[in-house]
């Protein structure tokens, strides 16, 4: 859960921004929405302290305002886009794949195959109790103890229902209309932001999760849109190993967004030290 507590001064905020690689961010805009979220400690990294810069989404123009964000490495969760701004940490690499020129592997090409019987529906953003249930079994057998656990119907209906953009649910589910797979997705003018996705854990066999970033990358196709934004990649944590697997994939740096055709452990080996921003 974001706790959000003002910056100091609306200078600081702009040199924190911008000091972050925010280059895509107009300046016309005012900066002072800003904030810097209440140190936590680093749900991914063992011994790091987790900092956000946070700004709450709203106005006419916040459609525009979000996508400005996203294409600056931001990430919405509610009516919140968050970005990380860990002292003395940048761990963090914002990721996005290019869709049009996704190509799967092998190994990809056999998990699509076994979810081929699986029927899909886009879905408005509004909390289902079967969804719901889903979401806790998810939780206790994948992330048993973590930040999420423990989130009521209320909570989880924060999270679904809390969008000032285009937001979708899509629901999986197999020939016998049993429910697999759900999840909560922004759609951009450019691509496609998986805010979240959680899965039957008993049907380990699918891989659903890769299968769902796989369906965002043949949905986004489909729809002409060039991206799909996989939010952060940690080179230390095993959880986000799997975003190794899509590729060609753009990550954000202080020059913007740039491509990269090899792994991004390779990526992140070839870089000298601090040159991929959180």
């Amino acid at each position: 859960m974001l706790k959000p507590e003002p910056v100091e001064t609306r200078e600081e905020a702009d040199v924190t921004v911008l000091r972050e690689g925010a280059s895509e961010l107009a300046l016309d805009h005012p900066l002072d929405f800003f904030y810097l979220a209440a140190p936590q400690p680093c749900p991914y990294l063992p011994n790091r302290t987790e900092r956000k810069i946070v700004a709450r989404l709203g106005g006419k123009d916040v459609e525009a305002r979000h996508e400005r964000l996203t294409r600056a490495g931001f990430r919405r969760t509610r009516d919140f886009v968050y970005r990380p701004a860990c002292p003395g940490c940048n761990a963090c690499v914002p990721v996005r794949v290019l869709a049009k020129e996704f190509r799967p592997s092998r190994s990809l090409r056999r998990i699509e195959r076994a979810n081929r019987d699986l029927s899909w529906n886009e879905l408005p953003p509004v909390a289902r109790y079967e969804h719901y249930s889903l979401f806790t079994r998810y939780l206790e057998a994948r992330h048993k103890g973590g930040e999420m656990t423990g989130m009521d119907f209320a909570d989880y209906g924060s999270m679904i229902e809390e969008t000032p953009i285009e937001t979708r649910v899509v629901e999986f589910r197999d020939p016998e209309a049993r429910l697999l797979a759900v999840c909560l997705t922004d759609f951009l003018s450019d691509g496609l932001s998986g805010i979240y996705k959680f899965f039957e854990p008993s049907e380990a066999k699918r891989s659903l999760g890769t299968f769902i970033i796989l369906w965002h990358i043949r949905r986004a196709r489909a729809l002409g849109l060039s991206y799909v934004y996989l939010g952060y990649w940690i080179a230390d944590c095993r959880k986000m190993a799997y975003k190794d697997r899509f590729r060609p994939f753009e990550t954000f740096g202080p020059e913007g967004w740039r491509r990269r055709d090899v792994t991004l452990r390779q990526v992140r080996a070839a870089e000298p030290e601090g040159a991929i921003p959180a």
